[in-house]
């Protein structure tokens, strides 16, 4: 049975149409002020729209508060049928109680396969992520979940938290989970742990955890429970702008040696403290890592000599299955010519590079296509 997308750009429209006869739906409310107000009769609209399979809905920029996000939760609340889900709420002035709300209604949710949520800059705080969290962990048919979170207040308590009730969503296959600039840390990043302890499906992750307050303990955390996604075939890791030092990155490079069947590795480690030690720690996920085809690794702005440079381009010898190599080295690292030999040394290995690019130099980059 063809299934056709109905969809609407004026609140008022998407009011008076047959909710009832809905099952693939677009609302695009982008930036049009509809506020607590319009947000609760979206709610109460949704509510009768009960044979909906895919809803995406764009709310972004709309002056909505915890009134609004909750009556979109009690919408929700009677979407039973929901298996695709794509909400926006990006730039809005939603707190704790909000966000709950909306965790409230995804509780009944239970037939999702793939959700979206977007609450990016919005006023949300640990209690609020939590809220989220105990509707999340009903939903235990998702195999694809986006959650971004950038630029709200849940600390230590609410990362926990989310990472304990992901713990339930055992089949997740696909994962981008966007918690930058959130005052997270140690506890907080290994608080992540549970989720993909229990997530043994995960095959592609993505990790944003930027400018926060992450040190060794929380990066080491992190890197233990990764020890356990032995079917992760694509990774991306973000954690520039913390405060990781050797320790850390060395906990990183023991958990993903775990993670055999990588093919896409991406490491943003920049404007940390890493120094020689650190670098080479990254060695044991390279040396165990062998189908890795394609890896970016970004180290501007740490502590990093010769000496770390030849430990990268030691485990860099063992990835012969590279196809596409990018290193960034530059600003605030010490590295010279013996350094830029050893990795070149390392590198000759890597025969079936087909794409190099390195940045050694600030202002000034090496790129080589074979």
């Amino acid at each position: 049975m063809i299934q056709y997308i109905k969809e609407y750009y004026q609140l008022e429209e998407f009011l008076s149409s047959s909710l009832l006869s809905h099952q693939v739906l677009h609302i695009d409310l982008n930036n049009k002020q509809i506020g607590d107000e319009g947000a609760s009769g979206l709610g109460s609209a949704l509510a009768n729209c009960i044979n909906l399979s895919n809803l995406t809905v764009d709310l972004q920029k709309n002056q909505i508060g915890d009134e609004g996000a909750s009556g979109l939760g009690s919408g929700l609340e009677n979407c039973i049928n929901l298996s695709n889900l794509a909400l926006d709420l990006r730039e809005n002035q939603i707190d704790d109680e909000g966000a709950s709300g909306l965790g409230t209604g995804l509780e009944n949710c239970i037939n999702l396969s793939n959700l979206t949520l977007n609450l990016y800059y919005n006023q949300i705080g640990a209690m609020g992520a939590q809220g989220l969290g105990c509707g999340l962990q009903n939903c235990i048919n998702l195999s694809n979940l986006t959650l971004d979170l950038r630029e709200n207040l849940i600390g230590d308590e609410g990362a926990s938290g989310l990472g304990s009730a992901l713990a339930n969503c055992i089949n997740l296959q696909n994962l981008k989970l966007d918690l930058q600039e959130n005052q997270i840390g140690d506890k907080g990043a290994s608080g992540i742990g549970p989720a993909l302890a229990n997530c043994i499906n995960l095959s592609k992750f993505k990790l944003y955890l930027r400018e926060n307050k992450i040190g060794d303990k929380g990066a080491s955390g992190i890197g233990s429970a990764l020890a356990n996604c032995i079917n992760l075939s694509n990774f991306k890791l973000y954690l520039s702008g913390n405060k990781i030092s050797d320790e850390g990155t060395q906990g990183l490079g023991s958990g993903l040696a775990n993670c055999i069947n990588l093919l896409n590795l991406t490491l943003d480690l920049m404007e940390n403290q890493i120094g020689d030690k650190g670098a080479s720690g990254i060695g044991p996920a390279l040396a165990n890592c062998i189908n890795l085809s394609k890896f970016k690794l970004y180290l501007s702005g740490n502590k990093i000599s010769d000496e770390g440079t030849q430990g990268l381009g030691s485990a860099l010898a063992n990835c012969i299955n590279l196809s596409n190599l990018t290193l960034c080295l530059v600003s605030s690292n010490q590295i010279g010519a013996m350094g830029a030999q050893d990795l070149s040394s390392g590198l000759a290995n890597c025969i079936n590079l087909s794409n190099l690019t390195l940045y050694l130099r600030q202002k000034q980059f090496i790129c080589f296509g074979f």
